[in-house]
């Protein structure tokens, strides 16, 4: 396991186009200081490089829920990233259901209240959907730091401003300061 000065961050990967970019990401948060351990959502594990992955954090990378009495291979998380955050995913987490392990972890991170930052990819038609703006305006009520979705206008995945936003985090967390979610 790895020690880090800022704590174990969890990043969620979800399914679609922009989970491609999550390595260096992945590559940033560890050079900043962060234990990185990955969670993906089943469909998240289709964009990822999974083994690629664990390599970098030193953690595998998991997407199931373990087995009642297994140990948990995973460090608890201090704080959690979700990107690319689909449409899926969002509506889900807001509704307060956890039928993956990924949703299941951020349930349980939103009742500690641990600093969660999301980043939503909800491109096309459902961008527009009602649902969608609904449940990011419940998780901003909760607390969790929702970045804007340019993907919904046809451009890039955010991962610039999602990495300014984790030094943030970093520097509240670095200053001995509760992180604002």
């Amino acid at each position: 396991m790895t020690t880090s000065d800022l704590g174990v961050l969890y990043v969620v990967a979800c399914g679609g186009q922009p989970a491609l970019g999550l390595e260096p990401f992945v590559c940033q948060a560890l050079a900043a200081g962060w234990d990185v351990c990955v969670i993906a959502t089943p469909s998240g594990t289709r964009f990822v490089d999974v083994a690629r992955l664990a390599e970098l954090t030193g953690h595998p990378v998991r997407s199931e829920y373990k087995r009642p009495g297994e140990p948990d291979v995973l460090p608890p998380a201090d704080a959690f990233v979700v990107a690319p955050a689909t449409f899926n995913t969002v509506n889900k987490l807001a509704a307060g259901i956890s039928d993956t392990l990924a949703l299941g972890l951020l349930c349980e991170a939103i009742g500690a209240g641990k600093p969660i930052l999301l980043a939503p990819s909800a491109g096309g038609p459902l961008a527009h959907h009602p649902a969608l703006a609904a449940s990011l305006a419940t998780l901003r009520g909760w607390g969790i730091h929702v970045l804007p979705d340019p993907t919904a206008e046809g451009l890039p995945f955010p991962w610039d401003q999602l990495s300014s936003e984790l030094s943030r985090l970093a520097a509240q967390r670095r200053a001995g300061a509760r992180p604002s979610r």
